[in-house]
């Protein structure tokens, strides 16, 4: 690996595993996902203040964490694409594009990024939405070899949009695997997986993915469920996670990271986790 790509994956992973926190979802232009991420500049104190390895931004935000004072801050993961999958009404034409199709990785480089992440859509019945982001990410993939930049890539293998109005995850086994077989043969060198419908089943993601995965956390559940399922997946090999409604969205997203970090970092369990949130 080239000193500069390890560098920036030790600013993730400085302690081995990693909890990154995602407040990219302005781009997804789904009103539901900025519930609780109205006033993203307080919510970016919260989150600096709480921990995480890393916070999940777009460029036109990122300056809010890029200009905190000091080096004991969270390393800044960029969103590099953007498209229509999570409305809840099915479009007439389905899209993934690049937010800089010139120069892919040029706004993660300017805003000093420890890494960049990108999607990989599997949408039944949309394979042209597919092809774009294959076509993303060899785009960005070369860009990334190129300036050593570390690439996470985020298969995502969803329902149709008729079943439970809106695009939701499927948390078939042998679907997430094979996608993120796809993810790591194009060059991931993170990969942001679903969590499989039986968490006993994650360990052939891990296998599949060979290098570190994150777990994607997806639409905001109860927060004990939250933990509980957190641990077994841990369990399972996974690195950490990358949550956003299941921290942004509760009451205290400072409590949610500090009991998650426990759990990735000194081996908390979910019960664990529980605990010290309530306790916080």
């Amino acid at each position: 690996m080239y000193l500069a790509k390890k560098v920036r994956m030790n600013r993730l992973f400085g302690k081995g595993k990693c909890l990154d926190v995602a407040i990219d979802h302005g781009v997804c232009n789904e009103p539901s996902f900025l519930d609780g991420l109205e006033d993203i500049a307080k919510v970016v104190g919260q989150l600096v203040e709480a921990g995480p390895d890393a916070i999940q931004m777009n460029y036109g935000q990122s300056d809010l964490l890029q200009n905190i004072d000091g080096k004991k801050k969270p390393a800044l993961v960029m969103r590099t694409d953007m498209g229509n999958p999570y409305n809840k009404v099915a479009h007439r034409v389905m899209w993934s594009l690049m937010q800089n199709a010139e120069e892919p990785i040029l706004a993660a480089l300017q805003m000093d990024a420890a890494c960049v992440v990108i999607n990989l859509f599997m949408v039944p019945d949309e394979p042209d939405l597919f092809r774009q982001c294959v076509k993303n990410i060899s785009t960005i993939r070369n860009e990334c070899e190129k300036y050593h930049m570390p690439l996470m890539i985020e298969p995502l293998v969803m329902q149709s949009n008729s079943e439970r109005g809106g695009y939701m995850v499927d948390g078939n086994t042998d679907d997430i695997v094979t996608l993120v077989r796809l993810a790591r043969e194009m060059g991931a060198d993170i990969v942001k997986a679903d969590p499989t419908n039986e968490a006993a089943d994650f360990h052939k993601v891990v296998e599949a993915a060979r290098c570190p995965v994150l777990v994607r956390g997806g639409g905001k559940e109860d927060l004990k469920t939250v933990f509980r399922k957190s641990h077994a997946l841990m369990e399972q090999g996974a690195m950490g996670m990358v949550y956003g409604r299941n921290i942004y969205q509760h009451d205290n997203p400072s409590r949610v990271v500090k009991s998650l970090m426990a759990m990735i970092h000194d081996g908390a369990t979910g019960d664990d986790a529980w605990a010290l949130y309530e306790a916080s």
